[in-house]
């Protein structure tokens, strides 16, 4: 992890070297003297071995009429100390942490553009499907059970569905209304939630059916805030995404899930025969 954000770092340092050269500066103590900044700062960010802060990326591009990179720049800055959050991290008081540390970003949220492949988005989840969830996590992770503490933060997410102008397109694999989470009497629950919130004017729920003709690969789940921020989550770490470049690709990788997603009635149906599915199988 600690790697990663130092090789993000010298790549850094070596854009600003290249933005110091093409502006005519051959040495970096010429162009210390510009900032009134001491040689040795220069050369240190540079060579990845110090942090520039957000000043100082601004007053790099400004000295070299780079002017229109500093939204990029700041973004990678702020993305090296959070490039990757451990989960073993994140979770070692419990889940319920984590859970209050989301609300903001949602409260700030205007429009979401989720992608799961194959489970129910966190905030459509019935209490007992993500009570079910935190206990896989817990004996995963081995992390403190505070699961009923973690599954009232999560539920706390469920009123900015109705609170506001907030839009949200939420796009679910069709293996998430098969991946069996706490059993058929859970699933058919949380099945007919998902039915209800379908209803919702400012919701948009579509399902990539698993023939569906894909436009690009399923990949992992990721969850877009507005074009600001993407959490992704894997089995070791959440990643942070925030440089505008990368936001881009994974806005054009929801574009491209889109086309390979049903809506409306055919949704429906779909949900229906995996309700069908879960009334069939034994309850114990």
């Amino acid at each position: 992890m600690s790697n990663q954000a130092q090789e993000t770092r010298e790549a850094l340092g070596a854009r600003l070297r290249n933005f110091r050269r093409d502006a005519g500066y051959a040495s970096g103590r010429a162009f210390a003297g510009v900032l009134g900044w001491h040689e040795s700062k220069v050369s240190r960010i540079e060579h990845g071995k110090q942090n520039a802060s957000e000043e100082d990326v601004r007053a790099w591009c400004e000295a070299t009429s780079q002017a229109e990179q500093i939204d990029d720049l700041v973004a990678t800055l702020r993305h090296i100390d959070e490039l990757w959050m451990e989960w073993r991290r994140q979770l070692q008081a419990g889940a319920a942490s984590r859970q209050k540390k989301a609300l903001p970003i949602y409260a700030r949220t205007k429009v979401f553009r989720i992608w799961h492949p194959n489970a129910i988005w966190g905030t459509f989840q019935t209490a007992d499907y993500a009570g079910e969830i935190f206990r896989q996590a817990v004996r995963f992770y081995e992390f403190p059970n505070d699961t009923e503490a973690a599954v009232a933060k999560r539920l706390e997410r469920q009123r900015y569905l109705y609170e506001g102008i907030r839009i949200y397109n939420v796009l679910l694999g069709e293996q998430a209304l098969y991946s069996n989470v706490g059993g058929p009497a859970v699933m058919r629950s949380q099945l007919d939630r998902l039915i209800g919130l379908m209803g919702l004017a400012r919701v948009s729920v579509g399902i990539v059916p698993k023939a569906a003709p894909a436009d690009i690969w399923l990949g992992h789940s990721f969850s877009m805030f507005d074009d600001r921020l993407v959490l992704v989550e894997t089995f070791s770490a959440e990643m942070s995404v925030s440089q505008p470049r990368e936001v881009e690709l994974y806005a054009r990788a929801f574009a491209l899930l889109q086309q390979s997603a049903v809506y409306g009635a055919t949704a429906r149906e779909l949900i229906s025969a995996a309700t069908d599915h879960f009334d069939r199988m034994p309850t114990d």
